[in-house]
């Protein structure tokens, strides 16, 4: 994790017409009991206008969609993206709960405590800052000759540009390792206003807990009435070849508990107690 920031270019952000896009690179555990940690990249794409935060993946289906003019490809959707205007801590949060993606607003204010330790990244002097956020205690490392005061996933509001995030115990370890300038903003109507042409649907935060209950509680229920209703001429089950009804009660305990297991979020205070 602690590897030199190579790809990262030093960009002049005085030029506010711009977009400046940064790529984070996520280390995390989805078991906080594991050792075992994965890895996925994530792209802030600071625009003249809004921030948007979403996963790689999404921007790899969308320019093979944009190619094929249609939205047959798709693939991304593990983690919530997010969307504020400039200099605000008012997020539109998307994420994908089941097969449908909802749409809910949050105010995510952070309070920021400076210290004087500093460290050198490549060529970079990153400042050392604190805060309390969604249930954990976070360490960040931030740039402020870039005056860009974002970073990954809702952690902004630092006085420069955030190079390392990293909570208490190490669950999630986050690195800048590329950035660039676009010439004009990019366009993510086919993944974030719209989730590969669907609209997502508007709903509170209470609401949410809600529909990842009702996910939680039957989650192959898409699967069981496919199996039913004779959709499929074979179905294969987290590894398993179904052939009755039956069988889906035991797929739906060893899924629940592996949901029970990778039941550890960002924002901890906001972990379904399933």
């Amino acid at each position: 994790m602690k590897r030199v920031l190579l790809l990262l270019l030093f960009i002049s952000f005085g030029v506010n017409a711009q977009t400046h896009r940064f790529i984070y690179e996520m280390q995390y555990r989805s078991d906080s009991t594991s050792k075992v940690f994965e890895k996925m990249n994530f792209v802030l794409d600071v625009n003249p206008k809004d921030v948007k935060y979403y996963e790689y993946y999404y921007l790899e289906s969308d320019s093979i969609n944009r190619v094929k003019g249609n939205y047959e490809h798709q693939y991304g959707g593990r983690f919530e993206s997010i969307k504020h205007e400039r200099n605000s801590f008012k997020n539109q949060n998307y994420e994908l709960i089941g097969f449908d993606m909802f749409s809910f607003p949050t105010e995510d204010k952070m309070i920021w405590k400076l210290t004087d330790e500093t460290k050198k990244m490549g060529d970079y002097t990153l400042q050392k800052a604190t805060t309390q956020f969604g249930g954990r205690s976070w360490t960040a490392w931030f740039n402020k000759d870039m005056a860009i005061s974002e970073g990954p996933h809702k952690f902004r509001g630092l006085p420069g540009m955030i190079f390392q995030l990293e909570d208490a115990q190490s669950n999630f370890i986050f690195t800048l390792i590329k950035s660039k300038n676009l010439k004009e903003t990019y366009d993510t109507l086919g993944f974030i206003e719209t989730f590969y042409g669907r609209k997502p649907l508007e709903i509170s935060e209470k609401m949410r807990i809600k529909k990842k209950q009702e996910v939680f509680n039957d989650p192959l229920a898409d699967m069981r009435k496919d199996f039913n209703e004779g959709s499929h001429s074979e179905m294969y089950v987290m590894g398993a070849k179904v052939t009755s009804l039956e069988q889906f009660n035991d797929l739906t305990k060893k899924l629940q508990e592996k949901l029970r297991k990778i039941n550890n979020p960002i924002e901890r205070d906001k972990a379904i107690k399933y």
